[in-house]
């Protein structure tokens, strides 16, 4: 069995280090031939120093010459690149078979798109790559024969429950499986003061900042949802968002003759990696067999939209189709930053969101930053903005 060469677009990230954990297990499968990141040299260095690959790509330019010299320092051979253009020369080499797609963001899309059509194994879990362009992206795959095998566990877990021999036949509904986040059960007038310490500390997974918030709001769900539309060739409709606080089941498919098949485990995304990269073969990932007397009990209930208005948001902006999910994820992005820094609240996400593909709709232009700083001034202005701030 030859080598499969591996590219991580994102690799000090949390999908990266569990890449890598999956890739140690099999070196008799698996070489890495590129590591991407946007600025840590020190995680950076730390990979190169292990899995000595023959490329490492720091987005910022500054960084890339830091690790160049580090490199040197200690006779790694591991040519360092910088910048936009390198992540997709890397992503589309001819050396590379596999491209695991994990920058979180817009800007993961371009060189997910380079690998899409080099015609690579595209290991997707950028799911911004569909929600701005969908469609551009699933032509790509097709006409460039590429392999696209979904990440994210809950889309990974439809693909397993889809009927082996391709295609939906019988296939009713799909079943996306959501834990709800850390604020399930909390009072929704206790949510205007949520911290962004709180809204990070997901209950049952290990995950970046930007994507623990989108937990929190369950935008993260709503950007599933249009991912699992263009995955899946299903419409909306099709497409049903079920809370799930165990986090056990992944997700489910319902079949026309009554059955429901569903996919199980420990909430650990080195089962999904592993299963996409060795795909159609399975090995082993290192998470521990899920134990059902420990779980004890499975529960599952519809989400309350008046508590994540950003799920409501999502399948609206699907439906409208033009440039609504790209309004939708872009003003996303950055009310999130925004409440990392502090500069605006929690439910203020949402809201901004909606007011941003109320712009976008009208054919405005949109300047957020400007928005957000109007909410501090706002704020500043008014000590029971609380208050005043109770609907969307």
């Amino acid at each position: 069995m030859s080598l499969k060469a591996l590219t991580i677009l994102g690799s000090t990230g949390s999908i990266g280090a569990s890449t890598l954990a999956v890739v140690q297990r099999h070196p008799n499968r698996f070489r890495v031939f590129a590591l991407t990141a946007q600025h840590n040299v020190e995680a950076m260095l730390a990979q190169c120093l292990v899995h000595k690959p023959r490329y490492a790509v720091m987005l910022n330019e500054q960084a890339a010459e830091q690790l160049a010299g580090r490199l040197k320092a200690v006779d790694v051979e591991t040519e360092v690149l910088a910048g936009p253009a390198a992540l997709a020369q890397v992503a589309a080499h001819p050396e590379t078979d596999y491209v695991m797609a994990a920058i979180v963001g817009a800007a993961g899309l371009l060189p997910s798109l380079a690998a899409a059509r080099a015609g690579k194994r595209v290991l997707l879990a950028n799911k911004e790559a569909l929600v701005m362009s969908g469609r551009l992206f699933m032509d790509a795959i097709r006409e460039s024969k590429a392999e696209l095998l979904p990440i994210d566990s809950e889309h990974n877990a439809i693909f397993q429950c889809l009927p082996s021999q391709g295609g939906k036949q019988g296939v009713e509904r799909i079943l996306l499986t959501a834990s709800g986040g850390p604020f399930r059960q909390r009072p929704l007038a206790d949510l205007y003061t949520v911290t962004p310490e709180q809204a990070i500390a997901h209950p049952n997974w290990s995950m970046g900042q930007k994507i623990s918030v989108d937990s929190a709001t369950l935008m993260n769900k709503g950007l599933e949802v249009i991912e699992a539309s263009w995955l899946f060739a299903s419409p909306l409709e099709q497409i049903e968002v079920v809370v799930h606080p165990q986090s056990t089941v992944h997700s489910m498919v319902a079949y026309n003759d009554g059955s429901v098949l569903a996919q199980l485990g420990n909430p650990d995304m080195r089962t999904p990696i592993a299963y996409a990269l060795a795909w159609p073969e399975r090995i082993t990932s290192g998470v521990a067999p899920l134990d059902l007397f420990a779980i004890a009990r499975l529960d599952f209930e519809k989400p309350d939209f008046a508590r994540f208005p950003c799920l409501e948001l999502a399948y609206e902006a699907h439906a409208r189709g033009g440039f609504a999910t790209i309004a939708l994820n872009a003003a996303n992005e950055v009310a999130v930053q925004a409440f990392l820094e502090r500069r605006i609240g929690f439910m203020d996400i949402p809201r901004l969101i909606r007011d941003v593909m109320k712009l976008a709709d009208a054919g405005t232009p949109v300047q957020l930053e400007d928005m957000i700083i109007q909410d501090q001034v706002s704020r500043s202005a008014s000590s029971s903005w609380i208050k005043n701030n109770t609907a969307l």
